[in-house]
């Protein structure tokens, strides 16, 4: 299974992006420097207001987060695996980050890339405050290894 939701947001004059394990993106319309994680505000969307299709996929073993952030025509590709320790009830945040670590906002875990990996020329558009645009794509791994015929392995 497949499913897809977006989110929008703007950036903000204080994007950073130069945390090493997580990125964000907040419905706070506000950003201090300190918020070194945080790509967008005003988003429209928090964890817990993702398609409830996306949820269900990102909550299951095997299940693999793409997330495709785009501003003024510059995209950067984050990948991160799904849990079922996802709670997903965050009404304010979302975050991916590299650890296992889970919390409400958290969307995916073990990520390939952090906020200070994002493409410097999209942080750059976001840093003008921009628009951001954040396609959330869940896919079941374990479903497509299966209608594949092969046994999907357990998560581990």
């Amino acid at each position: 299974m497949i499913a897809v939701d977006v989110v929008r947001a703007r950036g903000h004059r204080n994007v950073r992006a130069l945390h090493r394990t997580t990125l964000e993106i907040t419905r706070d319309d506000y950003l201090t420097p300190r918020g070194d994680c945080i790509l967008g505000v005003s988003a429209d969307k928090a964890a817990a207001h993702l398609s409830r299709e996306v949820r269900e996929v990102l909550r299951r073993p095997l299940s693999v987060l793409v997330l495709v952030l785009e501003s003024g025509g510059v995209r950067d590709v984050v990948l991160a695996q799904g849990s079922e320790r996802l709670s997903l009830s965050d009404e304010r945040r979302i975050v991916v980050r590299r650890s296992s670590y889970v919390a409400g906002d958290t969307i995916g875990v073990r990520a390939n890339k952090a906020a200070v990996d994002i493409d410097r020329r999209l942080v750059e558009r976001l840093r003008r405050g921009e628009e951001l645009v954040a396609y959330v794509i869940a896919l079941d791994i374990g479903e497509v290894l299966r209608r594949a015929g092969y046994e999907a392995p357990s998560e581990g």
